[in-house]
């Protein structure tokens, strides 16, 4: 489910839960550079955002070395940007009624937009642009098949497949900004958080790549080391750009056990670890943030992961990589994981929203003005 629910205060805690972030160039305009951070699955439509966070896009610029001679790193090189949104109390206040609410997303380089949520139009500054408000999930899908998987041991994906409780809503947050604030660096690393807002920043929940949480380190049953673990909250808790030490022996030792589930499901292994017992693809993983080419031009499939895979094949890279609202990166990332490309891909039989996005902001489509709710049995 991408990063919908991913852990136990996610659960807890909804309106801190961030369930989906992309990244991508303006279909609009190529220069400028569109971030999406979703929050709060199973919003309804008079829901608001929270006036005790605060909503986080971090960018940061990257270089590409390779490790040795096969496979790739990815590491900070440069200034981060960052973009900080609050939100108004949402029972109402000054010039505002319950069921209002005004936004401001401010750059760390000098420079803001505010808004009013719901409002298409949203608000510009300079170089910057913003809309929040409840939008229709773009995320796809079959979600019940990929966890009868992990429980079956067994592929279990049909076509065709179905979206988990199709129609949900999530609250939307829209930033664009103009590429030229990130500098010359072509590779952009992008990465959303939601933080308390106030004196003290505790970050609550971070993501970058889909499903890292859900579907690769959520398991425990073939991690024999750290078996008893519930591991994303700690995960969660940590700098995408610079993990600690103190856990990463549990996330790489969770990591490689999962990667290898995946990878054994088709009978054969694509992905043979390293002389260290590692998964190729755990420092990938690892580097938990979208890389985003802000010099190539906007691609609506196929674009996420091309960068990662590319520098891991020691190839160059053709599109702009990051993650657009429209492509199906779950078939991307199944077969990745199951047969490293090799075999035929693995589809969970969703390509598309039953709403898909479109190529204007903000980009995602309408809000369902009657959406599922989360099952109390959840």
């Amino acid at each position: 489910m991408s990063d919908h629910i991913s852990g136990p205060r996610a659960l807890a805690d909804p309106i801190a839960d961030i369930t989906d972030v992309y990244a991508f160039p303006s279909p609009e305009q190529p220069q400028n550079l569109v971030l999406v951070m979703n929050t709060l699955p199973f919003a309804q439509p008079s829901d608001l955002f929270s006036d005790g966070l605060l909503y986080r896009f971090r960018l940061r610029p990257l270089i590409h070395t390779a490790t040795n001679g096969d496979g790739a790193r990815f590491l900070t090189d440069g200034d981060e940007l960052v973009i900080d949104c609050v939100f108004s109390d949402p029972t109402g206040g000054e010039n505002l009624h319950p069921g209002e609410q005004e936004g401001v997303c401010t750059l760390s380089t000098g420079g803001s937009a505010a808004f009013r949520v719901g409002d298409p139009r949203g608000g510009s500054g300079p170089t910057l642009r913003a809309f929040a408000g409840v939008r229709w999930d773009p995320f796809i899908m079959d979600a019940r098949a990929a966890l009868k998987t992990i429980a079956t041991r067994k592929l279990a994906f049909t076509d065709p497949g179905a979206i988990y409780l199709d129609g949900k809503n999530v609250l939307s947050l829209v930033v664009e900004i103009d590429a030229g604030l990130l500098g010359a660096a072509p590779l952009v690393g992008v990465v959303a958080e939601t933080l308390t807002r106030g004196r003290l920043h505790v970050r609550i929940e971070r993501v970058g790549r889909p499903e890292v949480k859900n579907m690769m380190l959520a398991p425990k049953e073939f991690d024999s080391i750290n078996r008893d673990l519930e591991i994303r909250d700690l995960y969660n808790m940590e700098d995408a750009f610079h993990l600690e030490n103190t856990y990463l022996g549990a996330y790489r030792a969770r990591l490689n056990a999962n990667l290898a589930f995946w990878d054994g499901l088709d009978g054969k292994v694509d992905w043979p670890p390293d002389e260290n017992g590692d998964h190729p693809l755990t420092d990938l993983v690892l580097s938990d943030f979208l890389i985003v080419d802000v010099t190539k031009p906007y691609v609506e499939q196929g674009s996420y992961l091309e960068i990662e895979l590319a520098a891991l094949h020691g190839e160059a890279h053709t599109t702009c990589g990051g993650r657009t609202l429209n492509d199906d990166v779950i078939d991307t990332l199944f077969t990745q994981m199951v047969n490293a490309g090799k075999g035929p891909p693995i589809r969970d039989g969703v390509d598309h929203a039953s709403r898909p996005a479109g190529r204007a902001f903000p980009y995602l489509a309408q809000p369902n003005p009657d959406p599922p709710k989360l099952p109390e049995h959840h």
